[in-house]
């Protein structure tokens, strides 16, 4: 029997946290009310509050529960290919925002529809840490294309993983406004078009 209650009280929470994601999408972090996630949700706010300490609690449970398109392009490839690597790892994040509608909605959220003020500051130190963990990783792959000779002269390794970190994050911003392009196609001409012009 307590085992189902725990399976019961996992489910509420879950469906607590996917009302809250649907309606932040909606209205904004700042609109939303925990009246409108438990109507949403058809649970009290008691039955909230039993889960999550207050929106704070709610919100950051809803982050950490996905991984967002950048995120999931930094996985460390280390092959022959630097640039190949570099390549792939902006591609992944732009296939992770088309295919993960879950991943693409807490992104939309955290970068569109809420602050990032006071207690909501997670969003903020969660994408500085992406960042960070990104500009590593694509400027080693940047320098190790330019220590076997593949990069023009010139090319100034932290710039361009800076430059790759905004164009993909550019172009998921733009195509979560309208989704009037494919993201995967325009995209990928971007990519190389940036990428080609680094080489020698």
């Amino acid at each position: 029997m307590a085992r189902k209650t725990k399976e019961e009280a996992a489910a509420t929470r879950d469906r607590i946290l996917d009302a809250a994601e649907q309606l932040f999408a909606e209205h904004g972090v700042s609109r939303t009310t925990l009246q409108h996630i438990a109507t949403a949700a058809g649970v009290t706010r008691g039955a909230i509050y039993w889960h999550f300490d207050d929106k704070v609690a709610l919100f950051n449970a809803m982050l950490e529960r996905v991984i967002m398109p950048l995120e999931s392009a930094l996985v460390q490839l280390d092959t022959e290919d630097p640039l190949r690597d570099l390549r792939e790892y902006m591609l992944a994040g732009l296939r992770k925002t088309v295919q993960d509608e879950r991943a693409r909605r807490v992104f939309e959220i955290a970068a569109l529809k809420m602050e990032f003020v006071g207690e909501l500051e997670a969003a903020r130190v969660r994408r500085h840490q992406c960042l960070q963990t990104w500009m590593e990783r694509s400027e080693e792959r940047i320098k190790c294309a330019a220590e076997r000779g593949e990069l023009r002269e010139g090319v100034v390794p932290r710039a361009v993983a800076l430059t790759m970190w905004s164009l993909a994050e550019g172009l998921i911003r733009s195509w979560l406004f309208e989704q009037a392009f494919d993201l995967v196609e325009v995209g990928t001409q971007a990519v190389d078009a940036q990428i080609n012009g680094l080489r020698r």
